[in-house]
């Protein structure tokens, strides 16, 4: 049971039942990642922007940000969120034994080499801020990646540090 009061369908008003209405719509139920923010209109209306925001990402494809989001979570250790995104690659046709060697090694996702290189870059920052120098951006640059897409794609890596902790925090429990 999480340790917040999270605001059920039902119970939801102004922006919360406005965007509870449109996941119901869209995915046919409210995740429980989306319920966790729901005691904070501001925090949930962010967090659903930032959704809408990247599944229409021009560059930055839906499986290259759920490895990211699945080995950022296996890093900070929220169940929660290593299941979802395994789940996720699972449609994406990458099986549960694959999923164990990229854990260990993420150079084997099975991702484009220039997604690979911005993957590892990504768990670099997110393991060591400090650690990145220009030589690290230039290597994504010389594979086509824009500055707004490194920016993009570290932001969605950092974002999921702190979703981690907020989910781990509140004992967030996974969908039944």
């Amino acid at each position: 049971m999480a340790l917040l009061k999270l605001i059920e369908k039902e119970e939801a008003t102004g922006r919360v039942a406005e965007i509870y209405e449109t996941m119901t719509n869209t995915l046919g139920f409210v995740p429980n990642a989306f319920k966790i923010f729901s005691p904070s209109e501001y925090v949930l209306d962010k967090q659903f922007s930032n959704l809408g925001y990247y599944m229409r990402h021009k560059t930055l494809g839906g499986k290259l940000l759920a490895f990211i989001r699945l080995l950022v979570s296996e890093t900070e250790q929220c169940k929660y969120c290593v299941g979802m995104n395994s789940g996720i690659l699972l449609q994406y046709g990458v099986l549960p034994e694959t999923l164990s060697e990229i854990k260990l090694d993420p150079s084997k996702a099975p991702l484009e080499e220039k997604e690979v290189a911005l993957l590892l870059f990504i768990l670099k920052v997110v393991k060591d801020s400090n650690s990145i120098h220009q030589a690290d951006v230039d290597v994504l640059k010389n594979f086509g990646w824009t500055d707004a897409d490194i920016m993009d794609a570290t932001y969605h890596g950092a974002t999921q540090v702190g979703v981690d902790k907020i989910f781990n925090a509140f004992k967030i429990e996974p969908e039944m």
